[in-house]
């Protein structure tokens, strides 16, 4: 039975979403055996405990800095130290490989897929890469080692674009999009739905992502959601706080304060985010690759707040050219900005339009089919 190891680090929920994605579309439709593993949780807990926790508190303590480690990454002497790094991580990670001895590696995230080729350049290691970029705009540590990848799967045309004018090999690059849950293409009783979180079916809904355990900029979050409260009374708010209590006592707070406890629904973490997106008219979320991915997928209008500089940025910019999403930057109105989105009745109409062209809901299985041609 060929075998396959799914390899991903834990900087951030995507990656991991995208290798969970794929390694169940296998175990479903194919003999294959697979496992995932967090390379760097392998190479080194304290490591992936010390290192993934400086992201997150970077990128909500200090976002700009973050974007300026993210820009500088991608050339000059961070570029170098991370993959020098990625270098001498790669020699532990070689004896993971010798150990499960798959016929192909699936990389979910640049600093595995830099092991990887690094290990097969030296001809350490002689399975098949292939590595599964996870937003919308490339970075440049993705494609260190490229001549030692087999495919890159890419969510969009200008991705292929840019990464073949980067000098990979047009033949490699696939626009496949981001690997989604199945539960996705699930049709779900609504009415069911709309039971279950005691809402009015006659009344639209806004899903409302509140920034999850990074709780980015709390003040501007509730800004927002009140302007959402405050401009859109016919509708109701599903308000997700993910693992931040904070945020969750500040979005009771608020809601006790105007007094709209018969519209709006405060969630901690839910496991529920395809039912609900499929009840909504419009996402208020950051431009994760994950979220934007099942958002597209469910065909919905999005408005980006709260995005981490850097790729999120880049995500955001990428969404607004494409109109599915509106940006609500950091100095702009939040009122003026959802009146302006709500002012035309077609405007929303439109987005979902554009999102339904823009997603690629069947991503896994076309990256899947990919990974079994080249075993």
């Amino acid at each position: 039975m060929k075998k396959v190891l799914i390899l991903y680090a834990a900087y951030g929920g995507g990656h991991y979403s995208a290798a969970k994605s794929i390694k169940k579309y296998l175990d479903d439709n194919y003999e294959v055996e697979t496992e995932i593993i967090d390379c760097i949780e392998y190479i080194n807990k304290v490591l992936n405990k010390v290192t993934t926790g400086a992201y997150k508190e970077m990128a909500k303590k200090a976002p700009n800095l973050w974007g300026k480690v993210y820009s500088n990454s991608q050339k000059g002497i961070l570029g170098h130290v991370s993959s020098r790094t990625n270098k001498m991580m790669a020699i532990k990670l070689k004896n993971l490989i010798k150990e499960k001895n798959p016929d192909l590696i699936v990389s979910t995230h640049p600093f595995s897929s830099q092991m990887v080729s690094y290990l097969r350049r030296k001809q350490k290691i002689f399975c098949k890469l292939v590595t599964v970029l996870t937003d919308f705009a490339p970075h440049e540590q993705w494609l260190i080692g490229h001549e030692y990848t087999d495919a890159f799967f890419v969510s969009n045309d200008k991705m292929k674009e840019q990464i073949i004018e980067y000098g990979v090999a047009p033949q490699k690059v696939h626009v496949t999009g981001i690997p989604l849950s199945e539960r996705f293409f699930e049709h779900f009783d609504k009415d069911k739905i709309y039971n279950e979180f005691n809402l009015d079916k006659t009344k639209p809904v806004v899903l409302f992502f509140g920034g999850g355990e990074f709780g980015l900029g709390k003040d501007r979050t509730l800004e927002v959601l009140e302007s959402i409260i405050n401009n859109l009374s016919s509708y109701q708010i599903i308000a997700i706080s993910g693992k931040n209590k904070k945020m969750n006592t500040s979005f009771h707070e608020l809601v006790d304060k105007l007094d709209v406890n018969d519209r709006v629904r405060i969630l901690e973490y839910t496991n529920q985010v395809p039912e609900l997106m499929s009840i909504s008219s419009l996402v208020v979320t950051k431009p994760g690759g994950l979220t934007t991915s099942e958002s597209l997928a469910s065909g919905l209008p999005i408005l980006i707040i709260n995005p981490i500089p850097g790729q999120e940025e880049e995500n955001a910019n990428f969404l607004e050219s494409h109109n599915v999403a509106v940006w609500l930057k950091n100095d702009e109105n939040p009122n003026k900005v959802i009146h302006e989105l709500f002012k035309y009745p077609n405007k929303l109409e439109e987005m979902k339009d554009n999102a339904k062209k823009l997603a690629k809901k069947h991503a896994t299985e076309d990256i899947c089919t990919d990974i079994m041609k080249l075993i």
